[in-house]
């Protein structure tokens, strides 16, 4: 591949390196120059541009990452469609994620224009979860490299989703006077919690004294019933001849580890009674934030038998900072009854409203246009009205991308629990908009509604429906607004689809990303609201607004 500055009148069939942008020509990087392209950059004034010409046995960035992707052998990951040379890979189903890292080194190695990044080993996922990427640096490779790089990535064994198993879970607690009720009651809750991601029950629990007699009793009660056995003492287990410890050892079980160099989740025992699993839990693990058990748990739930030599191996990463964002447990993948998918909203509202013009009877052709959004409907700018409905909706959180006149958008919006992010580059177009309104949403959004500020008719029932929808299926689908067979606005995005929307360019919104997902779409009708927007005067009157602004 040659890379550099070509003339125009020779760039037949080269790749654009970086974005164009000449008075009213606009060409985006990666686009293979035709004819048509040269004949308008000539007539821009454009005598060479920076491109990539590709020789023979070059492979187009997508095209190489397509390939690489099809040929990665790794159960339960599938990939999405290739853009700007990049595939994205995801879980299929809930479990824990496995990369062997010396495979995947192995394939970094072969060219620096191929890549390939994952996520931790052995950390869990969610069904929808990203857990890698395949990134061809370049705009072309050669087509030797790859084929080296499709070899190793087909390798069994590079990386996959080990899926969880569903387990009945006992439970053993020893009780002290010094030790609350509500806070062994909130222990089998956050227990029942972490289990939910793998469709697990907690289906007993025994209370008994803290001494090793009745911990040996209450073990040997459940170890026929249960796959999984875990046991909290009133006190932390701080010797392997503890009470916990020596509980398991009375039941007939053998305690294969005291210790872990997690912290939090020091103080953990691992054990087993004939083939079940038997864990004394650190008292860590009576709140949400993760921890060592955390990391043990996953494991046997994913069908693996840590051992002495696992366990004492995690230390490097095992300094666990507490992340406040983080307020469910993390085994807590799948929402319970309780907890639906959070959705938050994203209203755009950063645009120049171009289309809204100077009326031909103004004096003052010079004049600023009235912007459409500060039109009132019922004596409320629009921006706000939008905002209100939003506010009103089951939305966990409403953010709102202004741009142009951003001072008069933070205006009308005084007073109302909305954030307001700045979009400097408002003039690119829809996506640098989208992509900021993306990054502000919080941790938790599994959802972001995209709403137009323009839609007067729109209703917090609309907004709702298609919350509803979206929590409905699961939280990894699209959900589109339609009036009957018309598809319109607004519509909610998964955070499968968070990293396309941050690779956006221009002046485009969802539908690209909606097209390129490969995932289930949803389209709830909720009649002419879908398609009724505001972009010019006219309009702004027909829907019962008076210019202001």
């Amino acid at each position: 591949m040659k890379f550099g500055a070509v003339k125009t009148d020779d760039a037949l069939g080269a790749v654009l390196a970086h974005s164009l942008k000449t008075g009213k020509l606009r060409l985006k990087k990666g686009r293979v120059l035709g004819a048509v392209d040269l004949e308008a950059l000539r007539a821009a004034g454009v005598s060479e541009v920076i491109a990539a010409q590709l020789e023979p046995g070059d492979v187009g960035e997508d095209e190489a990452a397509t390939r690489l992707a099809d040929a990665l052998d790794a159960p339960l990951v599938r990939a999405g469609p290739a853009a700007t040379g990049r595939v994205n890979l995801f879980a299929e189903r809930s479990g824990l994620f496995r990369a062997e890292s010396v495979k995947v080194d192995r394939f970094n190695r072969i060219d620096p224009a191929i890549t390939l990044a994952t996520i931790a080993d052995h950390q869990q996922v969610s069904a929808g979860d990203m857990v890698a990427t395949v990134k061809i640096i370049p705009l072309a490779v050669g087509g030797a490299s790859l084929e080296r790089a499709a070899e190793a990535i087909a390798s069994p064994g590079t990386m996959g989703v080990r899926p969880f198993d569903s387990a009945r879970v006992g439970l053993v607690a020893t009780e002290l006077p010094s030790l609350k009720t509500s806070v062994m009651d909130k222990t089998a809750r956050l227990l029942q919690e972490r289990l939910n991601a793998s469709d697990s029950t907690l289906i007993e629990e025994v209370r008994t004294a803290h001494n090793a007699e009745a911990v040996g009793e209450a073990v040997a009660a459940l170890k026929e019933k249960s796959d999984i056995i875990i046991a909290f003492g009133a006190s932390a287990i701080v010797d392997g001849d503890d009470v916990i410890p020596a509980g398991i050892r009375l039941a007939g079980g053998v305690v294969d580890h005291v210790g872990m160099p997690v912290d939090p989740g020091n103080l953990l025992v691992l054990a087993h009674i004939g083939d079940v699993p038997v864990i004394g839990a650190p008292g860590c693990a009576r709140s949400p934030k993760e921890n060592g058990f955390d990391w043990i748990l996953a494991r046997i739930l994913a069908g693996e038998r840590p051992d002495s030599d696992v366990i004492t191996a995690m230390g490097v990463g095992g300094l666990l900072k507490e992340i406040p964002s983080r307020p469910q447990p993390r085994l807590a993948g799948r929402p319970t009854q309780k907890e639906e998918p959070p959705v938050e909203i994203v209203v755009l509202a950063a645009g120049q409203a171009s289309r809204m013009g100077v009326a031909a009877g103004d004096a003052d052709r010079a004049a600023t246009p009235p912007h459409k959004l500060l039109a009132e409907f019922d004596g409320v700018p629009l921006i706000r009205r939008s905002c209100e409905t939003a506010l009103a909706s089951k939305a966990r959180a409403v953010h709102v991308v202004t741009g142009f006149r951003g001072n008069d958008m933070g205006s009308a919006l005084a007073g109302l629990d909305v954030s307001l992010i700045d979009n400097p580059d408002y003039e690119e177009g829809m996506a640098s908009s989208l992509r900021r309104g993306v990054s502000a949403l919080s941790p938790q959004a599994r959802g972001v509604l995209v709403m137009l500020a323009d839609m007067p008719a729109i209703t917090s029932a609309h907004l709702d429906a298609l919350i509803d929808a979206f929590r409905a299926a699961g939280g990894n689908v699209v959900v589109r607004a339609a009036s009957g067979q018309v598809r319109g606005n607004p519509v909610v995005l998964p955070r499968e689809t968070f990293d396309a929307v941050m690779r956006l360019e221009g002046d485009v919104g969802a539908r690209q990303i909606i097209a390129s997902a490969g995932l289930q779409v949803i389209d709830v009708d909720i009649g002419d609201a879908a398609l009724v927007d505001v972009d010019t005067r006219q309009a702004v009157l027909d829907a019962g607004g008076v210019l202001r602004g």
